[in-house]
């Protein structure tokens, strides 16, 4: 009886490394010195007040200088999308990225700028805020990245006329 039990456990064991490494074939991992990893974040920022103000082109605007500061918080966009009163980006980072710090970075640099290029925007908000202090962070570990790229894409449904 031992016997089977035993080879029974070999067996397993056997069928839960073809497992991990065809796992390991389909995921890509990122890493650097020291560790292997993949994090994956979908972040929603709001427009203070959901005011309606973001077009395309502030949406162009808002992306490039999101890709002009995230390289110094080690993160990478990998999909961007908005509504007229909030932005949905899906991002990947490092062990060692600091979001909230690269959050208040990101919202205060844009705020700044888009008021500066774009003034229309101020006569449409409230007290010179741009962003809404809160923000929603989802981690994505769970789910592939492609469901995640398919949902965010699809949160652009009222900019197509903007």
């Amino acid at each position: 009886m031992k016997f089977f039990q035993k080879y029974d456990t070999i067996k397993s064991v056997k069928e839960n490394k073809k497992i991990k490494k065809g796992l390991k074939n389909i995921m890509k991992y990122d890493n650097n010195y020291h560790s292997v990893y993949k994090i994956n974040y979908h972040i929603v920022f709001c427009i203070k007040y959901r005011r309606k103000v973001i077009t395309n082109e502030i949406s162009m605007r808002l992306k490039e200088i999101f890709l002009k500061i995230s390289p110094k918080y080690k993160i990478a966009l990998m999909e961007w999308e908005h509504d007229t009163d909030h932005i949905h980006l899906s991002i990947s980072a490092t062990p060692v990225t600091e979001l909230s710090k690269f959050i208040n970075a990101y919202k205060s640099a844009s705020s700044r700028l888009i008021k500066k290029e774009f003034p229309i925007i101020k006569s449409k908000l409230w007290k010179e805020y741009f962003w809404s202090r809160s923000f929603l962070v989802l981690s994505v570990g769970g789910a592939s990245i492609e469901v995640i790229k398919k949902y965010v894409q699809g949160q652009g449904g009222e900019n197509e006329n903007s």
